[in-house]
């Protein structure tokens, strides 16, 4: 987490990291209201929305377990003066982050709750459509620097493959975006479809944390606090990386490129270590996999910066980003959220120019293909 500015650097006060245009992979923008897909849903599902709402795997509609000091996950200093919740106002995100902070391109994360968790998958596939269809009308055909992804509910995966087709033909979408929360782990064989188009058409697969998947957020159960639960990203990434690897998705389709988003990179070592060593002891297990779990993780996977762990020592930081790999990590903000990071102070540790340029920019080209 980096402190916020709420007015652009001049010239003199900026550092040279702050003059390279930058490619923030993690921009969230936010429905008004439900209202705004209304002429991207058919009538059908109009009507169904407004009689039966949502039926999710979550017991609450239209909640978080975020404190009421930051409502939304949101930035105080976020919220519109238009009104609408943070990041629904184009005009207000591009004075506030597009434009001072030189955003080359920002790549749209949809997070609204019901998107994804969706029990009835066909109304799901007709929210997602929708969405889908909005962030083109709403954000990328009104700002070029806005990518927008296909979300799909990948437990409809019939419905999801479908919808991939749709987007692709339209050719201004640059991932796949699913839920890290689904009924199953992400490496079962139900959802290799997803994986297979995704490879065949060369997007990107993009995982964000969040949802509930109807799943206590860790392993341990329901935590007490929310500090505790923010911790908790971690541990879900960490287990999705270990069912893609193990499961044998990267071994099948040694093209496809995945992203974890938001879910930081301080775990990816002992993580991959601890997958290393398993496999050594239990490789008859899995015979499926040819190689050494880190392999996999070096070649097929990328992650996104933010929330960056912040050690007392700048070392340390610098120890963990050369041993996750500079290649395999892309800018994120965050924004309009509370544990934003600020790209002039995202970093406090040393870095070249060259490393800066890789992370802040030509990584995510070169895994977008902007």
């Amino acid at each position: 987490m980096s402190e916020v500015i709420d007015r652009p650097l001049r010239d003199d006060e900026k550092p040279a990291a702050s003059r390279l245009r930058i490619v923030d992979c993690d921009v969230h923008p936010s429905l008004r209201s439900t209202d705004d897909l209304n002429e991207f849903l058919p009538k059908r599902w109009q009507q169904h929305l407004k009689e039966y709402g949502s039926h999710l795997r979550t017991p609450y509609l239209f909640t978080t377990p975020y404190p009421r000091s930051s409502p939304l996950i949101a930035r105080r200093d976020a919220w519109p003066p238009t009104g609408g919740p943070p990041g629904s106002d184009l005009t207000f995100m591009q004075k506030q982050h597009l434009d001072p902070l030189d955003v080359e391109f920002g790549i749209l994360q949809v997070l609204d709750l019901f998107i994804f968790s969706q029990q009835n998958l066909e109304f799901g596939a007709a929210i997602q459509r929708a969405i889908n269809d909005w962030q083109l009308a709403f954000w990328s055909h009104r700002d070029p620097r806005l990518k927008a992804s296909i979300l799909v509910g990948q437990d409809g995966t019939d419905l999801a493959i479908a919808e991939i087709e749709r987007c692709a033909k339209i050719g201004e979408y640059i991932q796949i975006n699913v839920s890290p929360r689904a009924n199953e782990p992400l490496g079962r064989r139900r959802y290799w479809p997803i994986y297979e188009r995704a490879q065949a058409l060369d997007l990107p697969l993009g995982i964000h944390v969040g949802g509930y998947g109807g799943h206590p957020p860790t392993g341990g159960g329901w935590p007490s606090y929310y500090v505790e639960e923010h911790q908790s990203n971690a541990h879900t990434i960490a287990a999705q990386l270990a069912s893609l690897v193990i499961e044998g998705v990267p071994e099948r389709f040694p093209k496809l490129k995945i992203v974890f988003i938001e879910g930081g990179f301080g775990w990816i070592p002992s993580a991959v270590w601890r997958m290393d060593q398993h496999f050594e002891r239990f490789r008859s297990e899995v015979p499926h996999l040819k190689r050494k779990p880190s392999e996999y993780v070096r070649e097929n996977f990328w992650f996104t910066t933010q929330p960056i762990d912040e050690p007392d020592e700048a070392r340390h930081l610098r120890a963990l980003i050369e041993w996750v790999g500079i290649d395999r990590l892309l800018f994120s903000s965050d924004y309009p959220h509370w544990d934003f990071d600020d790209p002039r102070f995202a970093f406090k540790t040393p870095l070249t120019e060259v490393e800066r340029k890789k992370i802040f920019s030509t990584n995510a080209r070169a895994v977008y293909k902007f």
